[in-house]
Formats: structure tokens, sequence, C-alpha cells
């Protein structure tokens, strides 16, 4: 009965822990978006209506309640979904890139925004933008890690350090072995080329297996070497 319960147990989270979280995330970015960002927009609006009816229109209080307290407060929320696609359009154009490096410019002088602002970029890019994903990693690899006949996913970021390289003459990569479920935080080693495995998996798929714990593979195919090395072939023989 026990062995059951704790089957059907791990099974149900299996199926209730993705939905959930997913569902607790939208709910968090309605949430901070409701209350930092489609607020302002109301009160905003509030005044704008005030000032377009005059006197004799629907009283400051009476608008509060309906935009801000009420059922109207959706409306500063999708006014804040269509400022940031327009914010991203203007963006994507080249006058709007140039102006935004002017500003990220003035922020990386700035003294206290400069520590805390590049590790912020850092991570919302690796969620939000793939070709941060295509420059930072190259390609995903099994290395034996933390010990012989322990393999662990990673991914390539480097060629390795010069200094170990032309010391030993020999062809190594750095690789990035992120840690379960975060894979923003991890380990960074300096290998030979030839004890890595190149896999056949996407960035995102490798991603995907890591956040999910090994439960998502790819395809759900068994993960394979594209071109095994001569050590691996002697090892199977």
């Amino acid at each position: 009965m026990a062995g059951r319960f704790k089957s059907y147990f791990l099974r149900g989270l299996a199926v209730l822990l993705p939905t959930t979280l997913t569902i607790g995330i939208f709910v968090w970015g309605y949430t901070f978006i409701q209350e930092n960002i489609s607020i302002h927009i109301n009160h905003g609006l509030v005044l704008l209506i005030r000032w377009a009816q005059g006197e004799n229109g629907i009283s400051k209080e009476d608008l509060t309640e309906i935009l801000v307290d009420g059922n109207g407060s959706v409306i500063g929320f999708l006014l804040a979904l269509i400022a940031v696609c327009i914010l991203g359009a203007i963006l994507a154009s080249v006058v709007g890139r140039t102006l935004w490096r002017m500003v990220e410019r003035f922020i990386m002088n700035t003294p206290f925004l400069r520590r805390v602002y590049p590790y912020v970029k850092q991570v919302t890019d690796f969620f939000l933008t793939e070709e941060e994903h295509k420059s930072l990693f190259r390609r995903v690899v099994a290395v034996e890690y933390p010990r012989k006949g322990i393999w662990s996913v990673g991914f390539v970021t480097g060629s390795g350090l010069k200094k170990v390289v032309a010391t030993l003459k020999r062809e190594f990569v750095t690789v990035l072995i992120p840690t379960s479920p975060t894979p923003f935080t991890g380990f960074v080693i300096t290998v030979q080329r030839k004890q890595t495995i190149d896999l056949d998996m996407t960035i995102e798929e490798a991603l995907r297996f890591i956040v999910s714990g090994g439960v998502i593979t790819p395809g759900g195919r068994q993960m394979m070497p594209l071109e095994p090395t001569p050590d691996t072939q002697n090892k199977e023989q």
C-alpha cells in the first residue's frame, strides 16, 4: 500500500506541478502588471475623463471606483499590454535601438545602477531572447562530471582558458554544467574537447530536459552522440 501510494502521489505531482507553476507564473505576472503599471494608467484615465467631461461629468470618486477598484481595472491591464507591444515595435527599429543604447549607456555610467542592471539583464535575456541562447551557448554536450562514470548535460560556452591551452598544447572547451531546475546557475569547467560527446539536442530541448529534472527528453528519444570520440569507442570495445 505504501509503495502504491507513493507511486500515485508522484504521478499526480508530475501532472499537477507543471500546470500549477505555469498558472502561478501567469497570475504573478498579471498581479505585477496590475499593481505596478495598470493602476497608474487607470488613475491617468480618471484624470483624462474628468478633464474631458468638465465639472458636470462623473465624479472623480465614482470613476476611481469603476476604473481602479472595480471591473474597469482590466482596462489598464489591456492598455499596459498594448503599451509593451508598442514599445517592442519601437525598439525593433533602428531609431529605437539607437535610443535604447543611449539609455543603457547612461545606466551603465550610473554608480549604483551599473552594479545591478547587467546581472538582471542577463537573467531576463536568458529567458526572453532566443538570440542570447545562440550567442551564449554554442552546442550541447555530455561530459563526465562530477566524476568518472557520471555523465552530465552541459553547454559549450567557449574554447577554454588561453593559458591552459597554451601550456598543455591541447584542445579545450569551457562547459557550463547547469543545475536543475534552475539552469541559469551551475558550474563552469574546462575539459579537453575529446572528453566531451556532442548530443543531438537543441538548446531549447536541453533546457527543457534540465528544468524537468530529466523527465522531458527530446522527442522521447534517447540521447546519442553525433560523432563518438575515439576514447569512447575504445571504452565500448
